[in-house]
């Protein structure tokens, strides 16, 4: 009787396997190239952190921190949580290195990895979820604020995708934002509201905008809105950010009633939507949190970013029927009949992958038939066939998999050969 392990992935954290990884590499990759482009730079993050840089910096009264984040103590008590998010993990670091002490501001970071969300999983919604995430700090400038959003637009099309949207508004600064709190304040505390909901007024009233109760929608219909009561400033910076995003191209649609679910957003927020995905439309988004330094204990410097959902964007990628990774697993694949021919084979995979081809080879001493079988699977453009007779002659058979026509080349020759033929 076999024995089966009983061993599975914890609830909620997919895995992602060949060959359908590739797509899940493929489009990680694919956002993060279109940050390098910007010329943002690698930071690497712990995946867990002291629970208070969380609870100060995302905010106590959002879901994230009152309900979502994987906590724990270590062996000496201390109270560590698995990162939820990425923006204050870096101001962290920012602030602990002191990166932006070093006089070339804006400060441009990306990454790439997961985040941990205790919540209920389901299709697009995981307990580890993956993105990728870019940060732009120490520079209050709209074209920044443009720029950051038009390389997550460039990421998505650089991938095939184009059945999204993106929304944006402004969510005011210092000189707007207590005014239209006590403002909002008031309409909610005399709506008929739960006693949970009437809470979150009185602690964070944003917070009630973004309730997805159909009762609640209904009774916030006329509430006041944030973009109607921008002070000057903050009206002509989000002004500026439409401006620039009109002039690279980018088309968006000003959504007032945007609530993202993180305090630290001030001025320009926003959000990439694709409604192929129902109920976790949500794909990517971000925006400006000017006081998140300060607040974390360093300089009072402005920042700008975003988080981008990875497992989500496979999703819309599949839900467009597109695909942004290449199917085959290699460009060459060899096939070697004997043991002399083993033994040189496998010497031309390593002279190939020295010259950059990627290259996978027929083990097991499989025969013809099964070993070209396995060339088929590989997806690889060339077979090279290695016997004894060619050997002898020095050549090597260069079969070309989508034509069937077949070659011998000198063994001497055939790295520079299958350069040229795949442009490397």
């Amino acid at each position: 009787m076999t024995k089966t392990s009983s061993f599975t992935a914890p609830k909620g954290v997919p895995d992602y396997l060949p060959p359908s990884s590739a797509e899940f590499v493929a489009v990680r990759d694919g956002l993060i190239h279109a940050a390098r482009l910007a010329g943002y730079g690698h930071i690497e993050l712990p995946v867990f952190e002291q629970t208070a840089l969380f609870a100060r910096g995302v905010g106590e009264s959002t879901d994230v921190v009152s309900k979502e984040m994987w906590t724990f103590a270590d062996r000496n008590g201390e109270s560590f949580t698995l990162r939820p998010e990425g923006t204050a993990g870096v101001m962290r670091a920012v602030i602990q290195h002191g990166l932006d002490k070093s006089g070339q501001l804006p400060l441009k970071l990306c990454y790439a990895g997961p985040f941990f969300r205790y919540e209920n999983p389901q299709a697009g919604r995981y307990r580890q979820l993956q993105q990728v995430g870019i940060e732009a700090i120490g520079v209050d400038d709209p074209a920044l604020d443009a720029e950051v959003i038009a390389i997550a637009d460039a990421g998505f099309r650089g991938l095939g995708l184009d059945g999204f949207r993106l929304e944006i508004t402004s969510l005011g600064d210092e000189t707007c934002r207590p005014q239209y709190r006590e403002l909002l304040q008031e309409f909610l505390l005399a709506l008929p509201l739960d006693s949970e909901t009437q809470r979150r007024a009185r602690i964070n009233p944003l917070r009630v905008l973004d309730d997805k109760r159909p009762e609640v929608r209904e009774l916030t219909a006329n509430a006041p809105l944030m973009i109607d009561h921008l002070s000057e400033s903050a009206k002509a910076h989000f002004e500026q950010v439409l401006g620039h995003l009109d002039a690279l191209g980018v088309p968006y649609v000003v959504n007032p009633r945007m609530v993202r679910g993180l305090d630290y957003y001030t001025k320009t927020t926003f959000e990439f939507v694709h409604d192929q995905l129902g109920a976790q439309s949500g794909i990517g988004g971000g925006g400006r949190y000017d006081g998140l330094m300060a607040q974390l204990g360093g300089q009072p410097l402005s920042g700008i970013g975003f988080g981008i959902g990875v497992d989500r964007t496979v999703l819309a990628l599949a839900a467009e029927g597109k695909s942004a990774a290449d199917p085959a697993r290699c460009q060459v694949y060899g096939v070697a009949l004997g043991d002399a021919a083993k033994a040189r084979m496998v010497a031309l995979g390593g002279a190939l992958r020295g010259a950059g081809i990627s290259v996978d080879l027929a083990y097991g001493g499989r025969g013809m038939k099964g070993a070209m079988k396995g060339a088929d699977r590989s997806g690889a453009k060339y077979t090279l066939v290695l016997g004894d007779r060619d050997l002898a002659e020095n050549t090597i058979g260069v079969k070309e998999m989508a034509t069937g026509e077949q070659r011998q080349v000198p063994l001497g020759e055939v790295v520079g050969v299958l350069r040229t033929a795949l442009g490397n």
